[in-house]
């Protein structure tokens, strides 16, 4: 078999869907995690320098967001992983399904993964006397075994996905405090557009939760936060966190692809009469 015939029949059984959404996990993760990292400690800065000169004033708010940073290594890391789970559970359900309706011929070396859910030995293989199995087989056979149930994995990502919702949800608040200080900034900077005193327009911290109803100043008005606005600072901490929200949604409909592609995986498995190998 030649090298052309041999690169056809493994991009059969590629699994572009989970691929594409590996791909975008990946990235989305990355951009949530990294961009939102650096946004909280940009907000902690505008915090201690504009809001609120007290440091037990905002001392709670530093371990809110010290906490949310470590949350943010642990979320890095478990999508790493839960990726490439997923990612190889594409592989395998999408490749036994073409051995199933013949459109795919595993090599041996994948027979150990194909027979945990098509049934009985791999093509080739005598079931008289034992024969030399080799270390990757083996592997492949115990992969197999724990990644042949798209089920439970569809079940697992649907409860991870509705925790994402929530993650996505709290990526929207800071997003939207920064936009109506932006937009509040926008009609100081432009006083013919609104009736309200310049001096009256404020961003108060406050108001959102983010420091107590003691903390002096509190809030910033007129001028002095047009000046915020325009410093650097707001500018990177406000684009950090709409980066970071648009990782989270990225990352959303990565999980959802992905539930979709295992989703159908296990309805062929059951419509082809292998749902005993993967049951609930």
């Amino acid at each position: 078999m030649g090298w052309h015939d041999g690169c056809v029949r493994c991009m059969v059984g590629v699994p572009f869907a989970s691929v594409i959404a590996t791909v975008l996990c990946f990235a989305g993760v990355a951009l949530f995690c990294g961009c939102g990292h650096e946004a909280l400690s940009g907000t902690e800065k505008l915090i201690e320098t504009y809001f609120s000169k007290n440091y037990q004033e905002y001392e709670y708010l530093i371990h809110v967001i010290n906490a949310f940073q470590y949350v943010i290594y642990g979320i890095a890391v478990f999508f790493f992983l839960f990726g490439i789970i997923l990612l190889a559970e594409g592989f395998y359900t999408t490749t036994a399904i073409k051995h199933i309706l013949g459109e795919f011929k595993p090599p041996a070396i994948k027979g150990g993964l194909i027979s945990t859910v098509t049934g009985g030995p791999p093509k080739g293989r005598s079931p008289r006397g034992r024969q030399p199995v080799h270390t990757i087989e083996l592997i492949c056979r115990c992969l197999g075994k724990w990644l042949g149930h798209p089920d439970k994995l569809v079940g697992v990502t649907y409860v991870i996905t509705i925790l994402w919702l929530l993650i996505f949800a709290c990526a929207a608040v800071p997003v939207y405090i920064y936009f109506n200080t932006w937009v509040t900034c926008q009609s100081i900077a432009f006083p013919g557009k609104t009736t309200t005193s310049v001096s009256t327009l404020c961003s108060d911290a406050r108001m959102y939760g983010v420091l107590p109803w003691n903390a002096f100043p509190g809030k910033v008005c007129g001028t002095s936060l047009l000046a915020i606005c325009k410093t650097s600072e707001f500018q990177m901490t406000f684009h950090l966190f709409i980066a970071a929200f648009v990782g989270a949604a990225a990352t959303l409909v990565a999980l959802l692809t992905y539930m979709v592609g295992a989703s159908f995986n296990y309805a062929v498995l059951r419509v082809t009469g292998r749902s005993d190998r993967s049951k609930f």
